[in-house]
């Protein structure tokens, strides 16, 4: 180490080299940054978008930030090249090289003019009031550091929001104009089923999260907490995630629709099969009430009501809801009726059961009656004069019409009870046996 000058010891010809060296793989590093920052294609993005809010504040920094870098870059490889051209001029360098080599690697030598909008856009120059600075190589390759991680951040931070959500937004809008098309083939549309109204506003939602990601990618990204790293963070889909799982929610309330779009004509085919047995078996009951009226005397027929309308209405809507579509309407409507139907024909069967009830006594009448002829048969008393009458007058009062069939249950009994005494078994009740088996038939 020599003389001393204004920047401090002059440095010897060793010191000079080595610093060169550190400068020279410095000048590569930097300018191969400087490239990789010019050429990222979160920067040309951001050079060719429309941006807004927080993006268009922080690129129109991010812009003069790295037009200053270039600046400073090209001051910097000028001042590098000048003490290189120094240096080089013999193999060993006099006082007066080591003295200027000194002052420019060392010094405050390297002078900077930016423009004024440069200037003014620049954070690290913003609040200097300078239009021109003084820097040496040192203080200048740290002030390019700042610019470049700054620009850099903002670069990358972009372009990993445009990476990211976009592309997602569209898988997620393909898939919703697939549910869209499924929803209107099976009747879930705006107005008409809430589905459909859900699915209107995911689709506004998109669209206008689609337009705000590519116009200010920055308001969706989360910076990691304790980072200083360019990028550091991650892109925010909260408001994609929210419409995802509403979408998903959707497509659930589709596959229920179409379970029952799948099930709807069965169940109708079966209501209208319930009702149409119903009908038919009151029609039955209607008919079978007019026979009971012709063929039985004294007997009190219930009347039969007429197949109820109200069933039939609402058959037909859930057959309009099922054509139109309104599957939301139709389920619980279709519920009600399959089991208004089953009461229904219930009612019917009993109606039919208490209308046919005298045919069913004559016919147990009969079923007796014949059931002691066979058995008078048995014990060979069929040609018996009193049981002949006594068969003939039951028989008659059941075979003709119209029948009361209190008189000819108490034929029928007369029969047993004489039958009865010739067997020798217990006397049939509900019927005075007579004093002489001749005496009144």
């Amino acid at each position: 180490m020599g003389v001393t000058g204004a920047t401090g010891p002059v440095m010897d010809r060793d010191e000079v080299d080595r610093a060169l060296a550190r400068l020279g793989a410095e000048h590569e590093a930097i300018e191969t940054s400087l490239l990789a920052l010019q050429d990222h294609a979160g920067r040309r993005l951001l050079e060719g978008a429309d941006l807004t809010g927080t993006t268009k504040e922080r690129w129109t920094s991010a812009d003069a930030s790295i037009t200053l870098l270039w600046a400073y870059f090209d001051a910097y490889s000028d001042t590098f090249r000048s003490a290189r051209d120094i240096r080089s001029r013999r193999r060993w360098s006099s006082r007066e090289d080591l003295v200027e080599l000194t002052e420019l690697l060392r010094g405050e030598c390297v002078t900077l003019a930016g423009s004024a909008t440069a200037t003014a856009n620049a954070p690290t120059l913003q609040g200097t009031g300078k239009l021109s600075q003084r820097y040496s190589l040192a203080a200048l390759v740290e002030r390019m550091n700042e610019l470049y991680a700054t620009s850099l951040d903002m670069v990358v931070t972009a372009d990993a929001v445009w990476s990211a959500l976009p592309a997602r937004i569209d898988l997620l809008a393909a898939e919703l104009q697939r549910t869209r098309q499924l929803a209107h083939s099976v009747g879930v549309r705006p107005g008409e089923h809430p589905a459909g109204d859900d699915l209107e506003r995911i689709t506004r939602t998109l669209t206008a999260l689609r337009e705000r990601v590519i116009s200010d990618p920055l308001a969706f990204w989360l910076p990691a907490q304790g980072s200083s790293a360019p990028g550091g963070g991650r892109p925010d889909t909260t408001v994609y995630d929210r419409e995802a799982r509403a979408l998903e929610d959707v497509r659930r309330e589709i596959d229920a629709v179409l379970t029952v779009r799948q099930d709807a004509e069965a169940r109708l085919v079966k209501l209208r099969d319930v009702l149409s047995r119903a009908d038919r078996t009151l029609a039955e009951a209607r008919s079978a009430r007019g026979e009971v009226l012709a063929k039985i005397a004294a007997s009190e027929v219930p009347a039969v009501s007429g197949p109820p309308t109200a069933l039939q209405e609402q058959l037909a809507m859930a057959s309009d809801y099922r054509r139109h579509a309104q599957w939301h309407r139709l389920s619980p409507l279709l519920e009600a009726l399959e089991e208004k139907a089953e009461d229904e024909l219930m009612r019917a069967r009993e109606s039919l059961t208490a209308v046919t009830q005298p045919l069913a006594v004559r016919a147990e009448l009969r079923g007796r009656l014949d059931a002691y002829r066979a058995k008078v048969a048995r014990y060979g008393l069929a040609e018996d004069p009193l049981l002949i009458e006594r068969y003939d007058a039951a028989r008659r009062m059941l075979w003709s019409a119209p029948c009361d069939l209190r008189v000819a249950e108490q034929a029928v009994l007369r029969y047993q009870q004489a039958a009865a005494e010739y067997f020798g078994g217990p006397r049939v009740p509900g019927q005075a046996g007579p004093s002489d088996r001749r005496g009144e038939y």
